[in-house]
């Protein structure tokens, strides 16, 4: 690896592992448990497009891990990790199908998969098959904040473009 990548995966998970414990710290306002914008799976989104989808992974697995250490427990590391991987396959599976001006429907989908994900998580820890009427909220949630993180994340991407991260 040449210092440049490294030095362009740390920074880029520093700044995701900081957007991940900025947005623990606002107050949840919806009813529904795990509903949350994700703002850090900008970086991942980003990181995918900028760099490749291998230092992508790296970036989501090492935000994933460091922030279930400082900032969670864990049981957040079993939901963040089998959501942050479902996302980032769905990334990784659409990534050719989609260009750079659609990176927005590309987030969509990968926090639909996130939601789902985390869904099955919780239905196995807590061996309650009712928890899955969460599952129209959530998936509506995750449009939601999968168009909003995935609009940032593209005109993230057309700035970023500008400094030749790559």
């Amino acid at each position: 690896m040449s210092a440049k990548r490294i030095t362009s995966i740390a920074i880029l998970t520093a700044v995701a592992l900081t957007i991940f414990i900025a947005e623990a710290q606002i107050p949840v306002l919806i009813a529904v448990p795990g509903i949350k914008l994700g703002l850090s799976n900008i970086i991942t989104i980003v990181a995918a497009y900028l760099l490749s989808r291998r230092d992508a992974g790296i970036i989501m697995m090492l935000r994933v891990f460091l922030g279930s250490v400082f900032g969670g427990s864990m049981l957040a590391f079993f939901y963040s990790a089998a959501g942050g991987i479902c996302a980032f396959a769905v990334i990784c599976l659409l990534y050719k199908i989609f260009d750079e001006k659609q990176i927005w429907a590309v987030s969509v989908f990968a926090a639909i998969a996130h939601n789902l994900a985390q869904l099955v998580i919780a239905v196995a820890i807590m061996n309650s098959p009712a928890i899955i009427w969460y599952a129209p909220w959530l998936v509506i949630a995750a449009v939601v904040t999968g168009a909003f993180t995935g609009v940032a994340a593209q005109l993230s991407l057309g700035r970023l473009k500008n400094l030749n991260v790559k």
